[in-house]
């Protein structure tokens, strides 16, 4: 949106000739230039010389003081552009001033033309009027309770859609059942707090008082997308207000709330060690005011602020391809921000820079900011350089409507708006409803250290609904007065019927598809951990899946190196009956997909491979079309989605995190380019997919490839740090692997889904190795077995001759085996341990016993403070064993190619005793 500051300055002959123009070729002016003659009921005619109001179109035009009409112009621009730096969007003080340069003489005008009509005031639906009702209109509509940020939209479309709705919508009445509905709601926050402040003294709750407007506005937003065809809302939030959202929202019932406050909640306690109540999960289905049935879901979330936000939108994306056929209508998620975190936490960045990529897309996010101006002790001064906590916005073009969290009737317009906003652009929205935060950062936190002067305002500031309940009654009519009474004593009551403590029934609920594949799961026990199950393939479908991959339509064509490449995979097959590394992967994504199973996978050049092996998707290199390898292996299959995502870890592993919690029959896989990059997402890991059974008795089976190994290639890119991994392995929270062979990773995979529950995998995956022939594998080990945790020596014929057990792992193994088998050493066996974790405890002591005259290590390229050494040493105690390894260090590795070479030349020296 211009100012047209410019054609101010004109001569008005120029502006003349300009509406000449448009009334000639009305598509061949300035789009906002032709908006403002639109404007005039003389420019609607089509032609020069139509009638008008009485006049020829031309005549018209002669009477018109074109700089003075071009000024107001300005004017409604300026608003539009900047009138949320002047609205009155802060209930406890005034706002500061950000130059909003609004003032009439700003524009060229005076109070001298304020009773002058202009028929500009067409431009915002009041027709030709004086300026005086002109800025009247604009000051009600862009700088009272609401202020608008969205001159930054391109979309002419949204721009328009939102004007409108701003100009002409907004400020009609609420008709008197939805003022009821709003009261209610109000009612409902602030008795939910009133108890708990009451009853439970000094427990931390994070309450929402000072923001209770949240729980009228949510209500808004999802009654509204109730009857826009949303059938699922996933929220994700928090703890400033989770228990009332709970409550008042989710329809999660006080007896609930209350007994985990009493801590005699009846938690399944064989599911892990819980987490506190302000940090857990809820589905509900609820009714809404319009009597539609909206199923809701608030997802557990840590105390890292934000870490939440991708995992909500990737269960979102993982629903609405699952149950909605990717109608993303049909799903709406909600993000419940803080004002601090918001602006503070770079996840957020990541997660709206997600929004619009292919792979990530949900349709939209509606973002809801519960804004008390203060992050625990810190202003918002200290808090950010930006005017708003919100202005990351403007990066994804997304609009933000700052709302005074005390003008409740304005700030369900607000999500109204914002609702109805994403459904028909399916695009994100921001609601920054600006309030306060009633105590200290918790109910036991005396914020008057800090903040004295704002808190001495907040503590005689009457509470929303106090405040509504006095606008009803000073500006309703007779029945909304009286409404106000009404709800004045329902309030006290219903406070008595919590305090007598009268049960609540729960909300019945209906499990949808998914949900009733997790619950046929189980926990899984120690047991499950001694063999793998079977997850082998016939032949048969062996070769099929084989040939789908090995095949491309007629008129593509591929890159010759690759044609090559995957031509050379056939003469291995076809010679040697054995399936490389990469093609193997493959095979076991596309079994999976033809037994009707999703199958996701994203991460940095993913559809290649960091290290150009797996070539899932080709490019035609005449056209550079795209052929996705295993979309075309059978008739009925599931799709393969595969995405290369943005140069995020947090943020996507997040978001697959969410996909695979939404779904438990979908095989998702994140790598990272280098599994070094990983520590980028370790609040994920740490927080969400290493706890997450134990905290919130929610199962994942997300799968992580981190490429690992020691190649002279430097400190960021040698380690994926498996000490860390397996510092955080106990109650069989992960599985971690560093598996040696195709068939092993085929079987791996396959693994994820035919137990008979989920657990995350993280596999640190080879890079060189990807090539390396020792790495594939005969066709028998895929139509046979499964998965093998710890892999005996082959190349040993005679157990009592072993003098010497090398325990290992990944890429070590193949240097061993080659100065093994090179000075034909009988005497030394090399072991694989190929799950890490859960220990394969029986199966290491039937090797421990068959070499039972033998002295073991366990041998790593990873220095003796890093790697395996630690967790082996903690945990392996039923064997003695030396560790062999590179000497402790603060760096992985070395950078310097001859060093790393003498490093691991004496590894391997060291090992076979030389």
């Amino acid at each position: 949106m211009k100012d047209f500051s410019y054609i101010t300055n004109s001569h008005p002959a120029f502006i003349e000739s300009l509406y000449q123009e448009f009334v000639k070729n009305p598509a061949g002016i300035d789009q906002d230039l032709r908006k403002f003659f639109e404007g005039f009921d003389f420019a609607v005619a089509n032609h020069a010389g139509a009638a008008v109001n009485g006049q020829t179109a031309v005549a018209a035009t002669a009477a018109i003081d074109w700089m003075k009409e071009i000024r107001v112009y300005r004017l409604i621009l300026g608003y539009r552009n900047k009138g949320h730096l002047l609205a009155k969007t802060n209930p406890i003080r005034p706002r500061k001033d950000r130059g909003a340069n609004l003032e009439l003489s700003f524009f060229g005008l005076s109070d001298a033309d304020l009773d002058t009509v202009y028929q500009a005031g067409n431009l915002i639906g009041l027709g030709a009027t004086s300026l005086r009702n002109i800025l009247d209109h604009l000051q009600k509509c862009y700088a009272d309770k609401v202020g608008i940020e969205f001159k930054y939209i391109s979309d002419q479309k949204k721009i328009d859609w939102l004007t409108n709705e701003m100009e002409r919508k907004f400020n009609t009445p609420v008709p008197i059942t939805q003022k009821k509905r709003i009261l209610e709601k109000l009612n409902q926050g602030v008795m939910f707090e009133k108890f708990l402040h009451t009853k439970y003294i000094g427990q931390k709750r994070f309450s929402l008082e000072g923001g209770e407007t949240t729980i009228a506005a949510l209500d808004a937003i999802i009654n509204v997308a109730g009857n826009n065809d949303v059938q699922e809302v996933v929220i994700g939030m928090a703890h400033r207000g989770r228990l009332n959202v709970l409550a008042n929202v989710m329809g999660k019932t006080y007896e609930q709330i209350f007994s985990e406050f009493e801590g005699t909640a009846d938690i399944d306690q064989t599911m892990g060690s819980g987490d506190v109540k302000y940090h857990m999960g809820y589905g509900s289905e609820v009714q809404t005011a319009d009597d539609k049935h909206i199923h809701l879901k608030l997802m557990p979330n840590p105390s890292h602020l934000e870490a939440v936000d991708p995992v909500v939108v990737g269960f979102a994306r993982a629903k609405a391809d699952v149950l909605y056929g990717s109608d993303f209508d049909r799903i709406l998620p909600i993000l419940v921000h803080g004002d601090a975190s918001v602006a503070g936490q770079g996840i957020v960045y990541e997660v709206l820079q997600m929004s619009n990529l292919a792979g990530y897309y949900t349709g939209g996010t509606i973002h809801f900011v519960i804004n008390n101006q203060i992050g625990f002790t810190t202003d918002f001064d200290d808090a950010r350089s930006a005017d708003y906590c919100t202005s990351a916005a403007a990066m994804i073009q997304a609009p933000v409507l700052h709302v005074n969290g005390d003008d409740a009737e304005a700030a369900v317009k607000c999500a109204e708006i914002a609702t109805r906003y994403r459904q028909e652009f399916n695009s994100d929205i921001f609601i920054d409803m600006v309030c306060y935060r009633k105590h200290g950062h918790n109910e036991g936190d005396d914020p008057k250290y800090t903040q004295p002067q704002l808190y001495a305002l907040i503590d005689k500031h009457p509470n929303p609904r106090e405040i509504y309940t006095q606008y009803l009654m000073e500006n309703g009519e007779a029945d909304a007065q009286q409404l106000a009474k009404e709800m004045e004593k329902k309030f006290w009551a219903d406070l008595q019927e919590r305090l007598d403590e009268v049960k609540q029934h729960p909300l019945p609920y209906k499990y949808q598809q998914p949900e009733l594949v997790w619950k046929s799961l189980r926990k899984a026990t120690e047991e499950d951990f001694v063999a793998s199950p079977a997850t082998s393939i016939s032949e048969e479908e062996v070769r099929s899946l084989f040939n789908g991959l090995m095949k491309w339509p007629s008129d593509f064509q591929p890159l010759k190196k690759v044609e090559k490449l995957l031509q050379d995979k056939i003469k291995l097959l076809e010679t040697e009956q054995k399936i490389d590394w990469a093609t193997a992967e493959l095979m076991a994504y596309g079994s999976i997909l033809c037994e009707g199973n999703i199958v996701r996978m994203s991460g940095q050049d993913v559809k290649r491979g960091t290290f150009s092996h797996r070539h899932a998707v080709l490019r035609d290199e005449n056209t550079n079309a795209e052929y996705n390898r295993l979309d075309h292996l059978q008739e009925k299959q599931a799709a393969f989605r595969i995405y290369n995502s943005l140069l995020s870890e947090y943020g996507v592993l997040g978001f697959e995190y969410g996909y695979a919690m939404a779904n438990p029959n979908a095989l998702v896989i994140w790598e990272a380019q280098f599994g070094d990059f990983c520590n980028g997402a370790q609040t994920l890991i740490d927080q969400f997919i290493a706890a997450g059974e134990q905290k919130w008795q929610r199962q994942n089976g997300v799968v992580m490839l981190l490429p690992h190994g020691y190649e002279g290639q430097g400190p960021e890119h040698s380690s994926a740090r498996m000490e860390r991994f397996l510092q955080m392995c106990a109650e069989l929270n992960l599985v971690v692997t560093n598996i040696t062979s195709s068939s092993n990773l085929f079987h791996a995979f396959r693994r994820q889904l035919t137990w008979p529950f989920r657990k995350p995998l993280i596999n640190f995956s080879p890079k060189a190795n990807l090539r390396n022939p020792g790495t594939y594998s005969p066709v028998s080990e895929f139509t046979t077995g499964g998965f093998r945790e710890l892999i005996d020596d082959a190349f040993v014929k005679d157990a009592t001759q072993v003098k010497k057990v090398l325990l290992c792992s990944g890429k070590l193994y193949f240097e061993l085996a080659d100065k093994q088998q090179k000075d034909n050493r009988n005497d030394i066996a090399i072991v694989r341990l190929e799950q890490l974790y859960p220990l394969p405890y029986r199966q290491i002591d039937a090797l421990y016993k068959k070499y039972s005259k033998a002295t073991w290590f366990w041998v790593q390229e990873e220095p003796l403070n890093m790697g395996a050494a630690s967790f082996l040493q903690m945990n392996l105690k039923n064997i003695n064993f030396g560790v062999i390894s590179r000497n402790a260090s603060a760096a992985t590795a070395t950078g310097y190619a001859k060093v790393h070479a003498q490093e691991q030349s004496e590894i391997i020296d060291t090992a076979f005793g030389i």
